[in-house]
């Protein structure tokens, strides 16, 4: 007896020390989200702080920083009355076909012609290049280029061939006779060549070149060492390049030769790093504004099955006989995408590192003389390539960062006419990507920045990329370039808090019986889909398949979720598990809202009433509880009343209704409506109510508009005796109006307009249902009508009382409802709907 009491103890203190447990993980939650918050208000503070504390040091601080670059330097450098600045401005004209230069182009050459060391950010497409070739012209020796790829250098040296400006390159594929007339012409005092191109790899594995530029710098003909792309010196950014971090040995070795480094989109902790890497004590650091106000940016979400066909429609017609790039994920999707245009007929030709390099050379060189319209390339073509005329850049998977679609989508629209740069958006390539950058220190933080940026649909594009480059932005500058601005504000903001809740427990139930979950099983399984032993235990949702993607994306970028990588000798695979977050959807008073794009269908003429349909329109009213719970949608009336008749919204979860808000737009989520629909189906011919006596759950499906307004009766009005209301509906013939069942939100509505709605009658019990079907859709009709005859009979009794508002006459009858598990109803009526189906089609045959 002593041992079972222990044990009965023992359980006892089991259960408290795991609710202690479970608590003190919410409170640890809580803290942690309190601790990210701080943390991000006191690195704003901090930047605040900075212009003072950049002004004054500290009295027991060591050596004296060196004064920052004022706006009375930069106006000093962008004068032109240096010595070599005639010379610069025939050159400009004269070799470049130019006839000003751009925006901090002067300042930049000035700078290192007076042997300045330099860091110049400037937008894709802004005239960097230009910032070394025109000093490189009119300097006595030749300039040293270090830049990332191969198909960068080909495209600078056709364009300075076509110029007639001497240049050369060194790389792999270099022939050895090429090698050797440059390692000549490094040494000769007449300079046969003015640039030089190599590559990293070149520079950290060559010791004949280094022994090359050191005598070169002995004679004095290394001129400037220009490093394009610098940001991929730093680990922190979007391409790091191991290589880049040897090229400190230029700077230490050749001392006296100053260094520009270039760049589209390093911030400035990305700076900081490569100056200590490159050994640049104080280098002059410009930066133009990133914001390209010629570009529209656009993001469409991705249906794998016909993403190809999207592109090749856009390409034949908006984008017909013009230029383009096309960029994909892998070399196997490049030959796929490139062989499905060619298939449609598209001038198209992959592009990716695995090619030969004659080939890829052969398909640069089509493209520039536009004898093919479009290049499908990876990553491996791009960066730094100077053809003017490209009217777009599409994405057919998203970039893994921020910076790597800005720095790719910049290839478009250089000569400053209008250009489209559009990203299509799908949610198994996010978990791709993923495993590709799970190396990378920030890899993951970056790809989330990046789907952000692709789940946004109230932020301005150029204001998402804004943050990332420390720059602030006026939304109104936008100009409307991009989808958001240009389509308006077009949202709702929701409460997900349920959903959350029923999506993170599928993920904690498959931990407890050790399973691990992808976020595509995830996605099956919350859908009802998939294993039979989660169907049984947890909540189907009733959200479409994108909007069940957008919710589990939302969780994982804020922490409800978390990524577990698991490595196998092939592949990587990605799953989902709790995040730090999820045990605060544990606390009942914790919520989580989500913003979400309206979806504005475009229905044919026939069916103009019924998109109209489900739209109820409330004013000066509490939404009643019940109607919150149901999968009915509400939006504020913010916007125009095409948008009110047409919209319906994505997410069929309600959100926070504000008791005093007006002009409130309830709209219900076609999913819950077609549910609801198949239910009715089931026991529509059971409910033997008169016509006048008839009410249901507003959930389910009508054909009416009701327009609700609560308000005082005006004395006298005989019309009126009862609040207003506002029906359209479709004709029908009174034969059959007689043989449909109305359904009306209250038996109110019923007198004011005997309006009624359209259910579809399900076949003959005697001929489709078996037995069993038959009795359990017995129950469910039996169950229906006695809560309608409830409805009914408290419907009337506010009618009675003359002070009674329409809304009050709906909403207390509707909180006399009481429903079984809406899990279970909708599991009933699917399976009664499953098995009536398939007997009609047995008997049919």
């Amino acid at each position: 007896m002593a041992s079972i009491k222990e044990k009965e103890n023992a359980r006892e203190e089991l259960d408290s020390v795991e609710s202690e447990l479970e608590l003190l993980e919410l409170q640890i939650s809580e803290l942690l989200e309190k601790q990210a918050s701080l943390s991000s208000r006191k690195n704003q503070l901090l930047k605040i702080l900075e212009g003072s504390s950049d002004c004054s040091r500290p009295s027991g601080s060591g050596k004296a920083s060196k004064p920052a670059f004022s706006k009375k330097d930069l106006e000093h450098y962008e004068q032109s009355d240096f010595s070599w600045s005639k010379e610069l401005q025939k050159s400009l004209k004269n070799v470049f076909n130019l006839s000003k230069f751009r925006p901090l182009q002067r300042a930049a050459i000035n700078l290192s012609m007076s042997g300045k060391d330099l860091f110049l950010v400037m937008p894709t497409g802004r005239g960097k290049s230009l910032c070394y070739q025109l000093p490189a012209l009119c300097s006595k020796g030749f300039t040293l280029v270090i830049a990332p790829l191969v198909s960068l250098m080909e495209d600078q040296l056709m364009y300075l061939k076509s110029v007639n400006v001497p240049s050369v390159t060194l790389n792999a594929s270099s022939s050895k006779e090429d090698s050797k007339y440059v390692m000549a012409g490094m040494i000769d005092k007449n300079s046969p060549f003015k640039l030089l191109y190599v590559t990293p790899e070149k520079i950290a594995k060559s010791k004949l070149l280094m022994s090359k530029l050191e005598k070169a710098y002995n004679m004095g003909l290394l001129e400037r060492i220009a490093v394009d792309e610098v940001h991929c010196c730093s680990q922190w950014g979007h391409d790091f390049r191991p290589d880049y971090k040897l090229l400190g040995i230029l700077k230490r070795q050749f001392p006296k030769v100053p260094l520009v480094g270039l760049t589209a989109t390093a911030t400035s902790s990305i700076l900081k790093d490569c100056q200590k890497i490159l050994c640049v004590p104080d280098p002059v650091t410009l930066t133009a504004p990133f914001n390209r106000p010629n570009l529209y940016y656009e993001v469409r979400i991705k249906n794998n099955d016909d993403a190809t066909k999207q592109i090749a429609a856009l390409i034949k017609g908006k984008y017909k006989d013009q230029s383009g790039i096309v960029y994909v994920f892998s070399q196997k999707d490049a030959e796929a995408v490139a062989t499905d245009l060619q298939q449609q007929g598209i001038l198209a030709k992959p592009y990716h590192a695995n090619m030969e390099a004659s080939d890829k050379t052969s398909v640069h060189h089509q493209w520039s003389s536009k004898k093919i319209q479009v290049v499908v390339a990876t990553v491996a073509f791009g960066m730094g390539i100077d053809k003017a005329d490209v009217r777009f850049v599409i994405h057919h998977t998203i970039s893994k960062s921020i910076e790597n679609y800005y720095q790719e989508s910049g290839r478009a629209g250089r000569d400053d006419s209008p250009a489209d740069c559009i990203v299509f958006y799908g949610f198994a390539d996010i978990f791709r990507i993923a495993t590709m950058v799970v190396m990378e220190n920030t890899g993951q933080q970056k790809l989330h920045n990046m789907v952000a940026y692709c789940q946004n649909v109230d932020r301005c594009r150029r204001a998402m990329m804004a943050v990332h480059f420390d720059e602030v932005w006026d939304d109104e500058e936008c100009n409307q370039m991009c989808d958001v601005c240009r389509h308006g504000n077009d949202y709702v903001t929701m409460d997900i808090t349920k959903h959350a809740r029923d999506v993170v427990t599928i993920v904690e139930l498959a931990a407890s019986l050790d399973e691990k979950m992808t976020p595509l099983k995830v996605c099956d399984t919350w859908m009802g889909k998939g294993n039979a032993k989660f169907r049984k235990t947890i909540d189907v949702t009733v959200l479409s398949r994108q909007e069940v993607e957008s919710v589990i994306v939302h969780l994982l970028l804020n922490g409800y979720f978390s990524e577990d990588f698991s490595f196998t000798p092939y592949t990587t695979y990605f799953y989902l598990k709790p995040g730090r977050k999820a045990a605060l959807l544990k606390n009942e008073n914790h919520t989580v809202t989500m913003k979400m794009k309206r979806k504005v269908p475009t229905p044919s003429p026939g069916r103009l009433s019924e998109a109209a349909s489900s739209v109820v329109k409330v004013e000066n009213e509490i939404v009643p509880e019940i109607w919150k719970s149901s999968g009915v949608t509400f939006i504020k009336d913010d916007q125009s009343a095409a948008e009110t008749q047409e919209g319906t919204i994505t997410n069929p979860a309600a959100a926070n209704v504000d008791p005093h808000a007006n002009n409130k737009m309830i709209k219900m989520n076609k999913d819950q409506q077609n549910q609801e629909k198949r239910l009715a189906q089931n026991h529509e011919e059971g409910i033997s109510l008169e016509a006048n006596e008839i009410s249901q759950p507003p959930v389910i499906e009508v054909d009416v508009q009701v327009s609700i307004q609560e308000q005082n009766c005006a004395a006298g009005n005989d019309n009126n005796e009862n609040p207003k209301f506002n029906i359209k509906r479709k004709s029908m013939s009174p034969k059959s109006r007689q043989q449909q069942i109305s359904s009306t939100v209250s038996n109110s509505v019923s007198k004011a307009g005997r309006s009624k709605s359209i259910l579809v009658s399900c076949p003959s019990e005697t001929s489709i249902i078996s037995a069993s079907a038959l009795e359990e859709l017995c129950d469910l009709r039996s169950y229906y009508n006695k809560q309608l005859r409830q409805i009914n009979y408290i419907s009337h009794e506010h009618l009675q009382d003359s002070s009674s508002g329409m809304l009050t006459c709906i909403r207390e009858p509707l909180r006399s409802l009481r429903l079984p598990s809406s899990t279970k109803i909708a599991r009933s009526a699917r399976n009664l709907w499953t098995r009536v189906s398939l007997r009609r089609k047995l008997i049919e045959r």
